[in-house]
């Protein structure tokens, strides 16, 4: 098939890759604008533009996608069918209506459950046992075209944002490679999304990293878990920002009581030699990787033998 590929961050990358080894005919590659980084702000290119780079594809960069001259151009390519993989820009219906099967929309959540911009964060954060990855045909709301092909992923118990971004990356690949399969065969079938159990996600913003020891263990964990590598879960120490990578949920801890009289959230009632336990409204949070503010990540045991970590310090006090 003659395929224009849309997509920017890293997430895009395993798609396009795949679309070029099964033997499809990639035509042109669209990217967002390249941004400038750092302290001399030299313009960085995105993943996509640099893995389209690398195979010698045409790269198209609009400010913005309902530019007249872009559609134009996208029309000249009279391609078959239009991959978008998170490109960062919402297509006008001419774009959509224009490929011969479609715009094809690569999303990595089971719809209609988390809709819009951090399905994979959410998945985590949300303690789901499963998350996974839609191919849909797009139409002009935000995730809400029919269903095509759906892959389901079985979420470990120690899973992270991370972890889960780069196994839906790989099954998602695959099943766009399917996809295309089925529908140049005639053999796909389109599934109507059920709007009454459709759920929409925020975007991620560092904000929401800070913790709140007023909620529960489980929470707080998952949390953790859901903002790993970015933009973590936080609090502080002294003053100081203090990031909490990894953590276990106890449900019992034996402490001091004559040493601490008064336990509130936040609090840290024991430290281990490898670890210390905060208490949290529901539960307790047993800290096993930490970063403060100016320092290396590092596991609990050595932030503890550099760190004079009492019994009774609060976090976020």
């Amino acid at each position: 098939m003659k395929v224009i590929f849309m997509g920017t961050p890293d997430f895009s990358v395993g798609t396009l890759e795949e679309i070029i080894k099964a033997g499809h005919e990639v035509m042109a590659v669209v990217t967002q604008p390249d941004k400038p980084k750092g302290r001399g702000k030299a313009l960085q290119y995105s993943p996509v533009k640099e893995a389209a780079l690398s195979h010698n594809l045409e790269v198209l960069q609009p400010v913005k996608a309902r530019d007249e001259a872009f559609i134009e151009k996208l029309r000249q390519y009279n391609a078959d069918v239009f991959v978008v993989v998170a490109y960062g820009q919402i297509l006008p219906k001419e774009i959509i209506d224009m490929p011969k099967y479609g715009c094809i929309n690569v999303h990595a959540s089971l719809l209609p459950k988390y809709r819009g911009a951090a399905p994979i964060q959410y998945a985590v954060i949300d303690g789901c046992e499963y998350s996974g990855v839609t191919t849909m045909l797009m139409d002009e709301g935000l995730d809400t075209g029919d269903i095509l092909l759906v892959s389901k992923v079985k979420l470990d118990e120690k899973e992270t944002g991370g972890s889960l971004f780069d196994k839906l990356e790989d099954v998602g690949a695959k099943l766009l490679v399917t996809t295309l399969s089925k529908l140049e065969d005639g053999t796909i079938t389109r599934t109507k999304q059920i709007e009454e159990d459709s759920t929409y996600v925020k975007m991620i913003k560092k904000s929401m990293g800070k913790i709140d020891f007023n909620k529960s263990a489980i929470e707080i964990e998952r949390l953790i878990r859901g903002l790993n590598p970015w933009p973590s879960a936080y609090t502080s120490l002294d003053g100081k920002t203090f990031k909490i990578w990894e953590a276990n949920c106890l449900t019992d801890v034996e402490y001091d009581s004559s040493k601490l009289t008064e336990i509130k959230p936040g609090m840290v009632i024991k430290i281990n030699k490898n670890s210390f336990v905060i208490k949290c409204k529901e539960g307790y949070l047993e800290a096993l990787s930490v970063q403060l503010e100016g320092k290396k990540r590092m596991d609990a045991g050595s932030f503890l033998r550099g760190y004079n970590l009492e019994e009774g310090t609060i976090f976020n006090s």
